[in-house]
C-alpha cells in the first residue's frame, strides 16, 4: 500500500483526506509542524510527501529546500496562494507537482498517482530500512545499531540482506545456501547456523532474527 505523508498546518484537512485517499489504496499520515514532518520522514519510509507553502517556523519552499538536500522522496506542493511565481519556484526547488487550494481530493489523488507513476525505479525500492535501533542500508551496504557503525564480514551482511528484504518470511536453510553460495562456494547446511549465531551476537540486546523450529530462520522486527 502506498504511503504518503502530509506536512500541513491545518488540523482539519488531514482526516479527510486519510478517508479519501484509503478508497485509492493510499495511507496518509500527517505533520502539523516542519520539525515533525522532517522527524517522520527520517524515521518512517514513505512514498511521497504532500507539503503545504504556508507553514508555522518554516514556509514550505525553505523545508523542500532542506529535503532535497538528503532526500528524492516525490514532493507535490499545496498553497493558498495561487501566485504563477509560487509554482515555479516549488517547481525550480525540487517539488514534482504544486496544486493550489482551494482543491478537490479527486484532483489531489490524480497528481499523486500521476507523480508516483513518473518516480524512477531506484527510488520506489528503498534501500534504507530501519527496524528499531537497527538501520541496513542496502545501497552504500552499510548497517548501523543505535547509530553505531555494525561491523560484519561479508557473509553476515548478506545474510542479513536477505533477511531484510523481506521481514517475517521464512527462509529455509536451503534457501540460504542458494542465496549466499556465490559470496562462498564452500558454504554447506551446518555453517548457515553458526553464521546466524554470529549474526544473532552482533545484533543483541534484540532478537531480530527468529528461529523457525524444524524448517529455518525470519527475520522480526524488534517487539515482535
Amino acid at each position: 500500500m502506498t504511503k504518503i505523508l502530509l506536512i500541513d498546518d491545518d488540523e482539519k484537512l488531514a482526516e479527510p483526506l486519510r478517508q479519501y485517499f484509503s478508497r485509492f489504496d493510499m495511507t496518509l499520515d500527517n505533520a502539523l509542524h516542519p520539525a515533525d514532518g522532517l522527524k517522520r520522514l527520517r524515521d518512517e519510509d514513505f512514498d511521497l510527501l504532500i507539503l503545504d507553502v504556508m507553514l508555522p517556523q518554516q514556509d514550505g519552499f525553505a523545508l523542500c529546500r532542506r529535503i532535497r538536500r538528503n532526500s528524492d522522496i516525490p514532493i507535490v506542493m499545496l498553497t493558498a496562494r495561487g501566485d504563477v511565481m509560487d509554482r515555479v519556484v516549488g517547481l525550480e526547488i525540487g517539488a514534482d507537482d504544486y496544486l493550489p487550494k482551494p482543491f478537490e481530493p479527486r484532483e489531489l489523488v490524480a497528481r499523486v498517482q500521476n507523480v508516483l507513476k513518473r518516480v524512477t525505479r531506484p527510488y520506489r525500492q528503498k534501500t534504507v530500512l530501519r527496524f528499531g535501533a537497527l538501520e541496513v542500508d542496502l545501497g552504500k551496504q552499510q548497517v548501523s545499531l543505535a547509530d553505531r557503525p555494525l561491523r560484519l564480514t561479508t557473509m553476515e551482511y548478506q545474510l542479513l540482506a536477505l533477511l531484510v528484504r523481506s521481514p517475517g518470511k521464512n527462509f529455509t536453510r536451503d534457501d540460504i545456501l542458494s542465496a549466499l553460495k556465490g559470496v562462498d562456494a564452500d558454504i554447506y547446511s551446518r555453517s548457515v547456523d553458526i553464521l546466524v549465531s554470529r549474526l544473532r551476537q552482533k545484533l543483541r540486546p534484540t532478537e531480530y532474527i527468529k528461529t523457525v523450529w524444524g524448517s529455518g530462520y525470519a527475520f522480526i522486527g524488534p517487539g515482535n
